[in-house]
């Protein structure tokens, strides 16, 4: 369960978005993920704090799996599970004034190529022909900063307009932000030919309590490095620089982007608090323990320009009134307590 305080945050944010939903069902899929369990808490709270008698069917490959998570919310009387693969899940029945397609695998997911680009495009196709076949009048896509492809070191944040395409590649990550291309695309097709606003979510990096501490995720990584007690490992040079949103204000924007947001205009979604990957190292180090020792195994290439991956946000600042809350020390900090927590509970 997440903090009390973390959802309170998210319910200060978004409290006047969420009378449009009072009575009403949603539909979302990636239950079990990241984003999907940040969503799944924040609703549920939402849900009870303000009375709004609202229902979630949430798609999920496994049940179980999503109990022993989440048993509270297993167990919450509002939120319904459907097993099912995002690709040939079998429809529930009803109407779904909304529906929030989360299941999103990352880069590093899935092995096969054609698995992870069929989940991405194959799934978001699936969950548009739902929406549109249920009554849906709107639909949260999250697709991902990996759309621009490669950003030019020169660039400092990557903004919506930025017209530079990925490589087409047989990698894992070409595969991914093709995919995530083509399914915003579908999204688009489906607005234009039916009654569907269809709003687009383009997530960049993240930190906070269920983010995987085993998986490709740098900060993740390295809170995970420093919880037990080891040092801090930079496999690489450093040099790289990212920015990272803590899961509250995450949570905050998806659900102004489903609510509020204009159909098919893509908004940025991450920090701008620029750090480079060697600093985060050290960030986590000085606000955890600061006696833990950082290596840095690469050496710095004078001559390369460091790589970036970093959005630029004011479109939805200035749209929609987003803001990122949380910086990045309480973030880690938060983010640990709540792993230190689940560890101690098992």
């Amino acid at each position: 369960m997440l903090a009390k305080q973390d959802l309170e945050h998210v319910l200060i944010r978004t409290a006047s978005l969420w009378e449009e939903a009072r009575g009403k069902r949603f539909f979302i899929t990636g239950g079990t993920g990241f984003f999907g369990c940040w969503l799944l808490e924040s609703f549920a709270f939402a849900n009870r704090e303000l009375n709004l008698g609202a229902k979630a069917t949430v798609l999920t490959r496994s049940p179980e799996r999503f109990q022993e998570k989440a048993s509270h919310l297993f167990a919450d009387g509002a939120i319904e599970l459907l097993r099912g693969d995002v690709r040939s899940f079998k429809y529930p029945e009803g109407t779904f004034e909304y529906v929030v397609h989360a299941a999103t695998s990352s880069s590093g997911d899935l092995g096969s190529g054609l698995e992870l680009f069929d989940t991405i495009v194959g799934g978001t196709r699936r969950v548009l022909e739902f929406a549109r076949e249920h009554g849906a009048t709107k639909l949260l896509f999250t697709s991902s900063g990996a759309v621009y492809g490669t950003q030019p070191p020169e660039l400092e944040y990557v903004d919506e307009a930025y017209g530079c395409a990925p490589e087409i590649a047989p990698t894992p990550l070409g595969i991914y932000a093709e995919g995530k291309r083509a399914a915003e695309l579908l999204c688009h097709l489906y607005s234009q030919s039916f009654a569907l606003q269809c709003k687009i979510a383009r997530c960049f990096a993240f930190v906070g309590p269920h983010l995987p501490l085993d998986a490709h995720f740098a900060i993740g990584n390295f809170i995970r490095d420093q919880l037990k007690g080891e040092p801090i490992v930079v496999g690489g040079d450093g040099t790289p620089y990212r920015s990272y949103m803590y899961a509250s204000d995450l949570a905050v924007w998806l659900w102004t982007i489903l609510f509020k947001g204009a159909s098919c205009r893509p908004y940025n979604v991450g920090s701008e608090q620029v750090v480079s990957i060697a600093e985060l190292a050290k960030t986590v180090s000085e606000t955890l323990t600061p006696k833990t020792e950082v290596r840095v195994v690469g050496t710095p290439n004078p001559e390369v320009k460091p790589s970036r991956y970093v959005p630029s946000t004011a479109r939805a600042r200035q749209e929609l009134g987003l803001r990122c809350d949380v910086q990045l020390d309480d973030a880690i900090r938060r983010t640990a307590r709540w792993h230190r927590g689940i560890a101690a509970a098992n």
